[in-house]
C-alpha cells in the first residue's frame, strides 16, 4: 500500500512538475527477473525510474539511509536493501540474488555511487554477476536532468526537465555453467557501451 501510494504521488504530482519524459519504457514492464542498470547522477534516479514502471521495483540503497528514523522506515517499506558503502556487501548481493530468482525487478547502479556529467566511467561487475547467477535480463537506462532537479546537497526539488531512456534488454547466459571472469568482463564492457548510448539519447532529448 505504501509503495502504490508513493508511486501514485510521484506519477501525478512530481513527474508533471519535472516535465518527466520516458522513452521506450515498455521494456521496464517485461515479465520475469529484471535488472535495471541506470546511470546515477542524483538521489532522484531510482525514485523516478520506479514511477514509470508498472512493476514493483526493488533497489540497493546505501546503509546510511536506513539509519534516519522516518526515511529508514520508508526505504524498507519500499523494498530497498541496505548496502555498505566502500565495500562489497555479500549479504546484500545474496538478498538481491534471491529476489531476482523470485522473478522480481531490481535497480542496481553499475557505476556504484553518484557520478557527474554524461560520460560513463568504469563499471563494477555486480550487474554481470547477478545476471550470470540468476538469468535476469539487464536493461541499461539513461537519465538526464535529475542532477539539476536535485543536485548533491540540495534540500528542495528544483523544476528541471527530466528524460529517461530505457535501452533494449540483454542477458548473460553462459550455457548453464558458471560465467568465467572473461565473460563477466565482456558483458560489463558491452553494458557500458549500451548505457552510454542510452545516456547520450536522454541528454539529447532533454
Amino acid at each position: 500500500m505504501i509503495y502504490r501510494t508513493f508511486r501514485g504521488f510521484l506519477k501525478y504530482c512530481i513527474n508533471p512538475y519535472l516535465r518527466l519524459r520516458a522513452v521506450n519504457e515498455r521494456v521496464l514492464d517485461l515479465p520475469g527477473p529484471t535488472i535495471l542498470a541506470p546511470v546515477h547522477r542524483s538521489n532522484l534516479d531510482s525514485i523516478l525510474l520506479a514511477s514509470v514502471s508498472k512493476r514493483r521495483i526493488r533497489a540497493l540503497g546505501k546503509e546510511s539511509l536506513f539509519e534516519v528514523p522516518v526515511l529508514g522506515y520508508f526505504c524498507a517499506a519500499l523494498g530497498a536493501i541496505p548496502v555498505k558503502r566502500g565495500a562489497a556487501d555479500r549479504d546484500a548481493m545474496k538478498a538481491a540474488k534471491a529476489m531476482l530468482l523470485a522473478g522480481e525487478t531490481m535497480i542496481v547502479f553499475p557505476e556504484g555511487g553518484r557520478q557527474e556529467g554524461n560520460q560513463i566511467g568504469e563499471l563494477f561487475d555486480g550487474v554481470a554477476w547477478l545476471a550470470a547467477y540468476t538469468g535476469a535480463r539487464v536493461i541499461p537506462v539513461g537519465i538526464a536532468g535529475t542532477a539539476d532537479a536535485l543536485p548533491s546537497g540540495a534540500k528542495w526539488l528544483r523544476r528541471s526537465k527530466v528524460t529517461i531512456v530505457a535501452g533494449e534488454s540483454t542477458r548473460l547466459q553462459p550455457e548453464g555453467k558458471r560465467a568465467t571472469r572473461a565473460e563477466l568482463q565482456n558483458f560489463t564492457s558491452a553494458l557500458k557501451q549500451a548505457l552510454q548510448a542510452a545516456q547520450t539519447e536522454a541528454t539529447n532529448r532533454k
